[in-house]
């Protein structure tokens, strides 16, 4: 079983900063794409940012200019650092894991954390 567990979340006023942490535990050979998605209340959920295991990141165009995602392979951890904040950024933010749990297959399966919520709001 592979565990993702969030945190940094929390209230902020429009303009603001926030840094979300992401930690991956459990039987874990490799991962791939570590990321981030988002779904505000009445909305689907949507991509926020991706970063695969060299470095190559990819942003949602709502995000691009304001939030910045890092990976630290050897821990295990993604982070966004969220600035700019505004109030549609309002939502439950989710880390997202492509995960090689065996060693005999190069198979991967779909991670997800509970999700954190962050509150744009003055």
């Amino acid at each position: 079983q592979v565990q993702l567990v969030e945190s940094g979340g929390g209230l902020v006023q429009p303009g603001g900063s926030l840094r979300l942490s992401c930690a991956a535990s459990g039987r874990i050979v490799s991962i791939n794409v570590m990321g981030w998605y988002r779904q505000a209340p009445g909305k689907q959920r949507e991509l926020v940012a991706t970063m695969s295991s060299s470095g190559s990141a990819n942003y949602s165009d709502p995000v691009k200019g304001r939030f910045t995602i890092s990976r630290d392979n050897a821990k295990k951890m993604v982070h966004l650092q969220m600035n700019s904040l505004k109030p549609e950024d309002t939502a439950v933010y989710y880390c997202n894991a492509d995960v090689r749990t065996s060693v005999f297959n190069l198979r991967t399966s779909d991670a997800w954390g509970q999700g954190t919520l962050v509150t744009v709001s003055s």
